[in-house]
């Protein structure tokens, strides 16, 4: 019976279906409970950031983005991801590489690290930081000797950024490569090719869209970062105030509308974010239904 229920395609088909034949009101609730949740909670807050950043008009709005202060926090949010998003591109290639492709002691333990930013709240982690860069912290006295700061400077809010979105690309590169398996690069090496040749042709090309999708994902996480930088950065105006943090300076200091003008920055960025990462998951549908189309035997008369 069970062989015959796994040869049966119409008893599948019949079965996979049961579970959406309800009840036409059934159906009506649901949807319409998911569209007034995203009203509500997603849409609504989305257009009061846009219709608060324009209330006093585009000049008022246009003049708050070209303040000074406004300036600098932009220039060093570019900055702090230019320097912490590319750190972790390279941590994960490597990362997924190893855990996909290879063997080794320690894998369990490498995957448990790569996810230990999702568990430890980003403000513990600005706190750990503190405590081992700071000047009453662990490397502190030798770090003040040599004239070095880390902590309420860029290098500390870099480092705070690396550690929250570090996970990002890995977790995305892990399953890609996993599911890309082992001969097509055992195919390269047989042929003649380098390990270095190897990546650049054969692995890496089978896994750019994960990478662009982790990549993307890691850059909007590092521009909208929060917890940890504010802990390390000190909030010295105009020289380690990012984005989110100018946003929140702003806002206590009632200039509402240029506070959200700022964050209107950061709300286009999440838009974008969301475009890019839909046309991935279309580009990556339509060639992996390519492919199997390629797979597919022809039929046989």
């Amino acid at each position: 019976m069970a062989e015959a229920f796994k040869t049966n395609p119409h008893r599948n088909r019949t079965v996979s279906h049961r579970g959406s034949d309800e009840p036409w009101w059934v159906r009506c609730a649901l949807i319409g409970f998911s569209a007034l949740f995203l009203l509500v909670f997603l849409l609504l807050p989305l257009a009061n950031v846009f219709a608060q950043a324009l209330d006093k008009g585009w000049q008022f709005y246009v003049a708050s983005l070209h303040e000074p202060n406004t300036m600098a926090a932009i220039r060093l949010t570019l900055t702090v991801a230019a320097i912490s998003v590319p750190l972790n591109v390279v941590f994960g290639l490597a990362a997924a590489w190893a855990i996909a492709k290879f063997d080794f002691r320690g894998k369990t333990l490498l995957v448990t690290l790569i996810d230990l930013p999702f568990a430890v709240s980003p403000v513990v982690a600005g706190l750990m930081l503190v405590l081992l860069f700071g000047m009453h912290g662990v490397l502190g006295s030798w770090l003040n000797a040599h004239e070095i700061q880390i902590i309420f400077a860029a290098p500390g809010m870099v480092l705070a950024t690396v550690f929250v979105t570090f996970p990002f690309v890995a977790r995305e590169l892990i399953p890609v490569m996993q599911a890309t398996g082992l001969e097509q690069e055992q195919a390269a090496l047989t042929l003649g090719a380098s390990g270095w040749q190897t990546f650049w042709h054969v692995t890496l090309p089978s896994v750019k869209w994960g990478l662009l999708y982790g990549f993307i994902l890691c850059n909007a996480r590092a521009m909208g970062e929060f917890g940890a930088v504010s802990v390390v950065s000190g909030h010295i105006t105009g020289l380690t105030d990012t984005m989110p943090l100018h946003v929140e300076k702003l806002y206590n200091e009632y200039q509402g509308t240029a506070a959200f003008a700022v964050a209107s920055l950061l709300a286009l960025l999440a838009l974008l974010t969301l475009g890019i990462k839909t046309l991935l998951e279309w580009k990556t549908q339509r060639e992996y239904e390519m492919a199997q189309r390629v797979a597919e035997p022809e039929p046989t008369i």
